[in-house]
């Protein structure tokens, strides 16, 4: 089994964030349906303030590319990113158009 860790950063305005976290409470079934078919078993996503953590666990066969490259071809899961930007701002050295941000790991017990 794979593990990753992303963040990403929501716009700092109070309704947003809540407007974001009810969307979270019950996503689309076609996203859902984008997220296990890909060869994610489990997603969390915590927040601090307007920084988000996303944990994944995912099959051995999963890639980010892979994934990309089927949400590119999804346009339910299109419309999903387009209203989640909405709510999200690039991390600080995000490369552009970069959402979640991959997490470098460097400690593990």
């Amino acid at each position: 089994m794979k593990k990753y860790c992303l963040t990403l950063d929501l716009i700092d305005d109070e309704e947003l964030i809540t407007e974001y976290e009810a969307h979270h409470q019950n996503i689309w079934p076609e996203i859902k349906d984008s997220i296990t078919s890909s060869g994610i078993i489990n997603m969390e996503i915590y927040r601090l303030g307007t920084r988000l953590c996303m944990l994944i666990e995912a099959n051995n066969d999963f890639t980010f590319s892979k994934k990309a490259a089927m949400d590119a071809d999804n346009q339910k899961v299109q419309q999903w990113e387009d209203l989640m930007w909405k709510y999200q701002q690039p991390i600080k050295g995000a490369l552009a158009g970069e959402k979640w941000v991959l997490m470098d790991k460097i400690f593990q017990l």
